[in-house]
């Protein structure tokens, strides 16, 4: 059991904050649900050595680490017994756009509707969205995976997210981008926790019974607003599992995962043109509710005709 005279220590390693009072416990024990759980401490880092720091804190107690950004999830993500480490304070900065690949760079605390007034003098923006774009963050939309009304025509957040920058749970850093299936064995081969992870997913997932198993079990592909559990079943669609040209990226793993897998510290996007400013509505009618369900494909790949 860790004691205040252990977080006491903790508190004065940090550049930032942590609490363990129980005014702090008890609010950050909520989030956008209904669950309630206390954690164990709050903390609120300045910099990646604040995390480095918890990391080895929690190995060393072993407890565990919530990563938090604006707390809106629905389903009691962000809650636990652990340490709730809150980066929507510090790693709020938009790191840089380029214009050319039309992508950003972000620390995990920016609020998406923020990016996307950011973008807007580029002609870009941030496709994904949630009822909550006001206040969700870039973080905790990577975290879960989210869509939103216009995920039909841009994708979710996990078709978005090119690299992340961050720490495993030796304190290593570690970038995980996309890379060829000869860079990929070439991991495999590292005598790191990075190297030790390529080589359990390639042992993992190489095997074409298991790969039968995934395809057989997982979601429809044709399913692509879900997040249940992790999507390795994204991963054996690259071309070091299947013989395609797609590239095999850990974003795709990491991309709901809920900061389960590794602590994010900064993400690069990819983004799409701003739409036209001006649009119409149809108000169709309908004999029956079956006519109306019937005309949704067709209505569908009208709407994609005309953007594309």
């Amino acid at each position: 059991m860790v004691t205040n005279s252990q977080l006491q220590i903790l508190s004065s390693q940090l550049e930032g904050e942590l609490y363990f009072d129980k005014l702090m416990k008890t609010l950050y024990a909520t989030d956008a649900s209904v669950y309630r759980m206390l954690p164990l401490a709050v903390a609120i880092p300045k910099t990646k050595t604040d995390i480095k720091a918890l990391i080895q804190f929690a190995n060393t107690y072993k407890t565990s680490l919530i990563p938090r950004t604006a707390g809106t999830s629905l389903a009691g993500q962000c809650v636990g017994h652990g340490i709730v480490v809150d980066v929507s304070k510090h790693f709020t900065k938009i790191l840089g756009v380029n214009e050319k690949a039309q992508t950003v760079t972000v620390q995990p605390g920016v609020v998406r509707d923020e990016l996307n007034t950011y973008l807007k003098p580029f002609g870009l923006f941030f496709g994904p969205n949630t009822s909550t774009s006001n206040r969700c963050m870039i973080g905790g939309m990577v975290g879960n995976n989210s869509s939103g009304t216009t995920s039909i025509q841009y994708g979710v957040t996990r078709d978005k997210v090119l690299e992340l920058h961050t720490i495993l749970s030796d304190g290593s850093e570690v970038v995980f981008s996309e890379v060829s299936s000869e860079v990929f064995q070439k991991k495999t081969e590292l005598d790191t926790i990075e190297g030790r992870i390529y080589n359990q997913i390639y042992k993992e997932l190489s095997s074409n019974d298991v790969q039968q198993q995934i395809r057989n079990n997982f979601p429809k592909p044709e399913i692509h607003r879900r997040n249940t559990g992790y999507a390795i079943d994204e991963l054996i669609n690259s071309e070091v599992f299947s013989k395609t040209k797609d590239k095999f990226n850990m974003c795709q793993l990491l991309s709901g995962s809920e900061g389960t897998l590794a602590f994010t510290t900064q993400i690069t996007l990819q983004l799409n043109k701003l739409p036209p400013t001006k649009s119409i509505m149809v108000a169709a009618h309908f004999n029956s509710i079956q006519d109306c369900l019937n005309a949704v494909d067709l209505l569908l790949s009208t709407i994609y005709s005309l953007v594309k």
